[in-house]
This record gives structure tokens, sequence and C-alpha cells, in this order.
């Protein structure tokens, strides 16, 4: 069953690539169909690959061969919620590892230009503590890091 609401991303010609990587990194991911153009368009030929229907975690996604008009950039992002420090880890590897880059605060960007939120659970419970003194320590030890460090984030948290 085609689903009611499916997050279209914008590629240059690389949806396929794209697609092909998220379903091998995150769980419960898949490249599902792969459709061909029936004709010139202005950003490809006949037979180019159009569009590229995938999940990202469960997600449904369509990514889209529309050429270099419009980039991705950190107003969407998928965040991802790890278990722990070795899944956190793993994703974080895999995204930046693959021609990525990091930036702050447990964020980063694949090679294709889309944001991530590398999330462990241990940082949402934390900045959630109802005492916000230990919430405000967790806070700050999340603004000083790159990707997140669970052992920090909770020592901090302690005090």
């Amino acid at each position: 069953m085609v689903s009611k609401n499916t997050i279209c991303l914008w590629y240059d010609g690389t949806a396929l690539e794209a697609a092909q990587f998220y379903a091998k990194t995150f769980p419960d991911s898949a490249v599902k169909a792969v459709h061909h153009a029936p004709g010139d368009y202005p950003a490809g030929k006949e037979g180019n690959v159009l569009t590229v229907e995938f999940t990202v975690m469960g997600i449904p996604c369509l990514g889209l061969n529309g050429g270099p008009a419009f980039k991705h950039n950190e107003a969407f992002s998928f965040q991802v919620a790890t278990d722990d420090q070795a899944e956190t880890d793993r994703l974080w590897s895999a995204i930046v590892g693959n021609g990525g880059e990091e930036s702050a605060c447990g964020w980063c960007k694949d090679k294709w230009g889309l944001s991530w939120q590398i999330t462990p659970r241990a940082l949402t419970d934390a900045i959630a503590d109802p005492d916000r003194a230990a919430a405000k320590r967790a806070f700050e030890a999340m603004m000083q890091m790159r990707k997140i460090d669970i052992a920090t984030i909770e020592a901090a948290r302690r005090g």
C-alpha cells in the first residue's frame, strides 16, 4: 500500500546511490522501486533514473533526481534515536566516513548534504531531567560536542 504522506528528497542524479546507502546503513530501511524517465526532462534524459522509492527506518521517502537547483539544508533533518554508544558511533561513522561532515551537538551531514541528528536516548533523557540543574549540566556538555559521548553526558548530569 502506498503511503499517503511521503518525504520527497531532491538529488542531482544520485538518488539511487543515496537510497542504497541509507538502506545498508539504517535498520528497517530498503530501496523499494526505481523509476526511469519516460522522456527527456530538464535534469536528465529518457531512461535515466528519475525517482527512487525507499524507506529510512520505516519512513517512506522518494528520491527525485531533479538536478542541482535545490540543495538540502539544516531546515530538514532525520533525527535518529540511538540506544547506546556503539550504535551512536556506528551511525555517525557511516555518515561522516562516507564523504559526510561533522557538525555540532550530534548533527552531521551525509555526502548529499542531508542533515542527520544522531541523538542517544540518554541525551534526550538528560536534557529533560526534572532536576533542572542536572539538565543544564548535560545540555552544556552537549554544546561542546560534535558526536555525542554518552558517558560524558551522564557524568555531567550526575554533577
